[in-house]
């Protein structure tokens, strides 16, 4: 995959703009990457819900479990399919909605602060080597343009909402992830 930033935009990836998304604050330090699961309806992948979802157009009749999310106002930066293809619904300089109430290092509202990426996926299964393939060559374009985020400030959903969240889940790889983030960071130095 052959991506770049330019303009707060993924070169490469697929464009959908999301209306759910607002302007950051002037002073907005972004310094921080969260990393999320989500599967609609649970479990079930390439269904167009999650853009649905992220569009507020989610029908609440189409499964028992959009009654209860269909009038959530949320999205993401990306999303990152089970084939490894990139989504974006919100550039990168206007913030998501994707954490919630949620803190950070004693602060508070980290959508705020953060940058958003979504894996297809559940907390029941392994991810696909093409999304760890996308979500590390992502997440390096990422750092090179938001330089205050390090690997030490990239955390999952449950880090920053614990109790609350518990994505990306027990079979997100941590170690696989930082390890090859590490060596693609090392070779692009």
């Amino acid at each position: 995959m052959d991506i770049s930033i330019a303009n707060n935009k993924l070169i490469g990836a697929r464009q959908l703009s999301s209306p759910n998304q607002s302007d950051r604050s002037a002073s907005a330090n972004i310094d921080l990457l969260i990393i999320h699961n989500i599967s609609l309806p649970p479990g079930e992948y390439a269904t167009g819900c999650i853009d649905q979802l992220f569009y507020n157009s989610l029908d609440r009749n189409a499964h028992p479990f959009f009654e209860e999310i269909s009038e959530l106002k949320v999205s993401s930066h990306f999303l990152i399919d089970r084939q490894g293809a990139i989504t974006q619904y919100v550039p990168l300089d206007k913030k998501a909605w994707h954490a919630g109430e949620s803190e950070f290092c004693g602060r508070s509202n980290c959508n705020d602060f953060s940058i958003g990426i979504e894996l297809e996926g559940t907390d029941f299964e392994p991810f696909t080597d093409a999304q760890y393939d996308s979500l590390v060559e992502l997440s390096v374009n990422i750092l090179k343009e938001f330089p205050n985020i390090d690997p030490d400030r990239i955390v999952g959903h449950s880090d920053v909402a614990p109790g609350r969240k518990t994505d990306p889940g027990p079979y997100f790889q941590w170690e696989r992830y930082k390890a090859l983030l590490g060596q693609e960071l090392a070779d692009g130095a």
